[in-house]
């Protein structure tokens, strides 16, 4: 019947809803690569290519490795030549060459156009700025922070990422900071609902509100966690489109010239 899900892609989206509940990223990368080897041998078409897409937004949550990454992008590359007429999924392909650092799989001008959006992208969030409150009373802005290396991370208490890698946020924060190192988390939601999660966390870097969504769309936020780090000049130093790592965390600061002692 149009529009069914074949029973091999049904099954393999099966054993991709596992990956977030697997132990370590070890056991995700090879779940990851075992799934793209899987994809890959489908026929051609819409259904290969939704899976495709589905596993390249699972895979880049923490760190598989550059080899599970470009086992991902490799599928996801064969699944766009083989969907011909279909622009979809070109701009996830970019995002993991331009963000995860893997290889280009294929050559296509489509591919060629959605790097040229990011670098367009790239350079608009070079000049965006804001001033919003936090929850401790105090404005932030990042023309104001000046001199410091500053993480903006955007987030949300409903997203089980988000929350994964707030720790690791938290003792970056606290080992860094002396040396000019701030987290500006910023949430969309209202202050209640904001508060009540963060009860008993024990997080002391700042959480900024942003519940109409203007920074958001400023920063051209479409899926969370999202991070950018700022030099201490203000330069757009690196960025990540999903949850990092503690590791992770380090080399985008590292990228921005603060390394820890």
């Amino acid at each position: 019947m149009p529009g069914q899900v074949p029973p091999e892609v049904q099954e393999i989206r099966k054993r991709m809803s596992q990956m977030r509940a697997l132990p370590t990223d070890g056991d995700r990368a090879q779940l990851a690569m075992a799934l793209a080897d899987d994809i890959g041998r489908l026929p051609g078409g819409a259904p290969k290519l939704s899976a495709a897409l589905a596993l390249a937004n699972l895979s880049t949550e923490g760190d598989l490795g550059g080899k599970a990454l470009q086992a991902v992008a490799a599928t996801l590359g064969q699944s766009l030549k083989e969907s011909t007429g279909s622009t979809q999924g070109y701009l996830e392909l970019a995002q993991l060459i331009r963000y995860e650092h893997v290889e280009a799989p294929i050559a296509d001008a489509a591919l060629d156009a959605a790097t040229a959006l990011l670098e367009l992208r790239d350079a608009v969030l070079q000049e965006a700025g804001f001033s919003l409150a936090g929850l401790d009373g105090k404005t932030y802005s990042l023309a104001g922070l000046r001199g410091k290396v500053v993480l903006v991370n955007f987030w949300a208490t409903w997203c089980p990422p988000c929350r994964k890698e707030m720790p690791d946020l938290e003792k970056l924060y606290e080992s860094l900071g002396p040396q000019g190192f701030v987290v500006l988390a910023i949430s969309d939601e209202d202050r209640p609902t904001v508060e009540k999660f963060l009860q008993g966390k024990g997080y002391t870097f700042p959480i900024l509100l942003d519940p109409g969504r203007e920074i958001h769309k400023e920063f051209q936020v479409e899926g969370i966690p999202r991070s950018t780090v700022y030099d201490r000049e203000g330069k757009l130093a690196a960025q990540s489109i999903d949850m990092r790592t503690a590791s992770q965390f380090r080399a985008m600061l590292k990228q921005a010239g603060l390394e820890s002692r």
